[in-house]
């Protein structure tokens, strides 16, 4: 029987599962998607609500109870400035897990857990990552085709 036994043990001690989700939850907040396993995600929600609602409250307890529990401050600020704000009339559910299939390799389930309002900030990422692509492929076509056309030599 599971009497009183909540919560996630993710087959580590309990050191290792304090580290793992301090700094998942730590990238949640920093880049408000990340890709995880699901009992990982299902493990680390609870604490990245916890961070999102110290950042409502706004109090300098409130920020040194997330700067004890985060490891960046950057994250700190973010969570603070932005996140709070965004969800300053929302009462809890701020994350959402999206199932996305399985790993290869050794079939572990899968899972994007993500901030609530996010889609806008995927949105800028992909597009600055295409066009980031497409420099690149602009400056090896240029680069093939100066290769290709020596100098001193005649085509």
């Amino acid at each position: 029987m599971r009497h009183r036994n909540a919560g996630y043990k993710l087959g580590r001690n309990t050191s290792h599962r304090r580290a793992l989700l301090r700094n998942l939850v730590t990238s949640l907040v920093l880049e408000e998607r990340i890709q995880t396993t699901v009992p990982k995600a299902k493990a680390m929600r609870p604490w990245a609500e916890r961070m999102v609602t110290l950042g409502k409250r706004g109090t300098l307890h409130a920020r040194r109870q997330a700067a004890g529990f985060l490891l960046d401050p950057q994250a700190v600020a973010k969570l603070f400035d932005s996140l709070s704000a965004r969800f300053g009339d929302r009462a809890g559910g701020y994350t959402r897990i999206i199932h996305t299939g399985f790993r290869a390799g050794d079939n572990a389930p899968l899972a994007y857990i993500e901030f609530l309002g996010s889609e806008g900030i995927q949105a800028a990422k992909r597009q600055r990552r295409s066009e980031r692509l497409e420099r690149k492929a602009a400056a090896q076509k240029k680069a093939t085709e100066e290769l290709g056309n020596k100098p001193g030599e005649e085509s």
